[in-house]
């Protein structure tokens, strides 16, 4: 089982580190993190709940790297480093607690966390790729304000509505 943690973790952060350039703005940040908060609250199932850790991460990487560059921080493979750093101070405790890597929380022979945080790290990249495309056909303008909050969050609602459906 730690092997397939281990690569999973490999896998999402080697995999997003090149994307996460795209900035997030603190209010998709905060919007994904109460989404993650009242999704444990409600007691949904681990692999819905940690669509919004996925996505929570990407936003946090993103959100750091956008601070180191305009602190001038950067260095080479900086959203790798980053990106591995989050995850291990993420996953690592989880692991650990018993929360991941636990052999009764697994749906498709992986643990549901790694599962629906690369799942939501897809959506939130969805997300913001819809929202640029959007702005795109309408002469680089928004089409209704908050749409760079609105848009994303929506994606990841509707992720989790359907992995919530499959399960």
């Amino acid at each position: 089982m730690n092997k397939y943690i281990f690569f999973g973790l490999l896998f999402l952060g080697l995999t997003f580190a090149s994307f996460v350039s795209a900035q997030v703005c603190p209010v998709c940040v905060v919007a994904i993190g109460a989404g993650l908060g009242f999704s444990r609250w409600l007691g949904i199932d681990d692999l819905v709940s940690s669509v919004w850790i996925g996505a929570f991460l990407i936003a946090i990487i993103s959100w750091t790297l956008s601070f180191m560059k305009k602190k001038k921080w950067d260095f080479q493979d900086d959203g790798i480093v980053i990106t591995l750093v989050y995850l291990v101070l993420t996953f690592v405790p989880l692991y650990y607690a018993g929360i991941v890597g636990h052999p009764l929380n697994q749906i498709w022979g992986l643990d549901k966390i790694i599962v629906g945080s690369m799942i939501g790290a897809v959506a939130l990249f969805l997300g913001h790729w819809l929202h640029i495309y959007l702005k795109k056909i309408n002469n680089n303008k928004s089409h209704f304000p908050y749409q760079r909050v609105a848009v994303p969050v929506v994606i990841l609602l509707l992720t989790s509505i359907i992995l919530w459906k499959i399960i």
